[in-house]
């Protein structure tokens, strides 16, 4: 199985990028925002609880994300899929790798940088555009600080141990794409 998993603090053009990816070299993504999201619209203590988690601007519990994930990748197990939003902190990190390990899956990690007032700026633009409840300035700024302080060490572990690709997210889109393209 090919599987990548993207990185970059929020803004940085994870899920546009993994939509790209998706049309252009048929990959199915599994973005955990959005997965939870759709959990989180469902009348159920589990839809009602994500849901207070997701607007306060806190991460899921691991063991939540753990089961979306191993259902994900046993329903496309034949595909190539696209990690957007996982792992985010130590904990899920260590569960990611006890996935890898039983699924036998190999990866690469791709890395969006971009700096914290252009991530700031991407994110109250598309909270104009989008009306999403949870892009308020103090959730964006939580996130933004969950980033840097849980997020960052996974990407400094992610590159002590795999294949990573680095790519500069404050350029245009397409080439951030042709970029990304090129080095995959």
């Amino acid at each position: 199985m090919n599987l990548l998993v993207l990185f970059g603090v929020q803004g940085s053009g994870k899920g546009t990028q993994a939509k790209l990816l998706s049309e252009k070299l048929d990959y199915k993504i599994f973005e955990t925002g959005a997965e939870l999201r759709k959990i989180a619209k469902e009348e159920s203590s589990l839809g009602i609880e994500i849901k207070e988690t997701i607007n306060s601007g806190n991460l899921v519990s691991s063991n939540h994300i753990k089961r979306l994930i191993e259902s994900f990748i046993e329903k496309n197990k034949d595909q190539k899929i696209i990690f957007d939003g996982f792992p985010r902190n130590q904990e899920q990190l260590k569960t990611f790798q006890e996935i890898v390990k039983k699924s036998q899956l190999d990866f690469k990690a791709v890395i969006f940088e971009l700096s914290k007032d252009k991530s700031i700026e991407r994110l109250l633009k598309r909270a104009e555009i989008e009306h999403r409840a949870d892009d308020t300035h103090e959730a964006i700024e939580k996130r933004i600080s969950i980033f840097y302080n849980d997020t960052l060490p996974v990407i400094e572990k992610i590159k002590e141990n795999y294949e990573v690709i680095e790519i500069n997210a404050d350029q245009s889109i397409e080439n951030i794409n042709e970029e990304l393209i090129k080095q995959l």
